[in-house]
C-alpha cells in the first residue's frame, strides 16, 4: 500500500518559515514528478510547487514569488517544501502528490497518489 505523509505543518506568525516534508512508504517515487497543493477554506485546490524526478527542474505558483524552495531527497524517499516569509493568505491546508509521469503537472488529476495534508496556520 502506497503512503505519502506530510509534516511539519503549524502555527507560525506573519514573516515566519516552516519547511514542510513529504515522505513516500510502499513504493519508491524516484521516478515520478512530485509537487505540493493547498487548499484554504471555501477555496479551491491551487499548485504551489512541482518539481521533476531528479530533483533538476521546479515550478511554483505565481502567488509563491521567490517565497517557497521545492526539493527531493530520493534516497531519504523524501519531498521538502521551505516555505519563508508566510503570510496570513497562505493559511491552508498543504499537501504532496506523486504525479502520473516523471514531472510535475499544476493539474491536480494528473496526480496519482495524495498525502492527508497537514495544516499551515499563518497568524497576523
Amino acid at each position: 500500500q502506497v503512503h505519502l505523509v506530510e509534516s511539519g505543518g503549524g502555527l507560525v506568525q506573519a514573516g515566519g518559515s516552516l519547511r514542510l516534508s513529504c515522505a513516500a512508504s510502499g513504493r519508491t517515487f524516484s521516478n515520478n514528478g512530485m509537487g505540493w497543493f493547498r487548499q484554504a477554506p471555501g477555496k479551491e485546490r491551487e499548485f504551489v510547487a512541482g518539481i521533476n524526478w531528479s530533483g533538476g527542474l521546479t515550478s511554483y505558483g505565481d502567488f509563491v514569488k521567490g517565497r517557497f524552495t521545492i526539493s527531493r531527497d530520493n534516497a531519504k524517499n523524501t519531498v521538502y517544501l521551505q516555505m519563508n516569509n508566510l503570510k496570513p493568505e497562505d493559511t491552508a491546508v498543504y499537501s504532496c502528490a506523486a504525479s502520473k509521469g516523471s514531472r510535475w503537472y499544476t493539474l491536480s488529476k494528473l496526480y496519482d497518489y495524495w498525502g492527508q495534508g497537514t495544516q499551515v496556520t499563518v497568524s497576523s
